[in-house]
């Protein structure tokens, strides 16, 4: 069966491999085995983007600021 996936994408204030390395065990739980999400810290807005079967934007940004980072859902 093929189900849908939600992609969001973030402005972030992450721009280190350290911080992901931090981050990547708390989003590896959030985003459970039915997604994945990645970084691009070579953009400017340092962005993350996920994909997963149910939205997760609010989650994405809390536990971002639990994580002491900026976070903002991009359009």
């Amino acid at each position: 069966m093929n189900y849908m996936k939600t992609v969001s994408v973030f402005k972030t204030s992450v721009n280190k491999k350290q911080d992901i390395k931090r981050i990547r065990p708390l989003l590896n739980r959030l985003i459970a085995t039915n997604g994945r999400w990645n970084f691009d810290l070579e953009d400017c807005d340092r962005i993350l983007r996920v994909e997963s079967q149910v939205c997760l934007e609010n989650e994405v940004i809390n536990l971002l600021h639990y994580c002491n980072h900026e976070c903002q859902a991009l359009e």
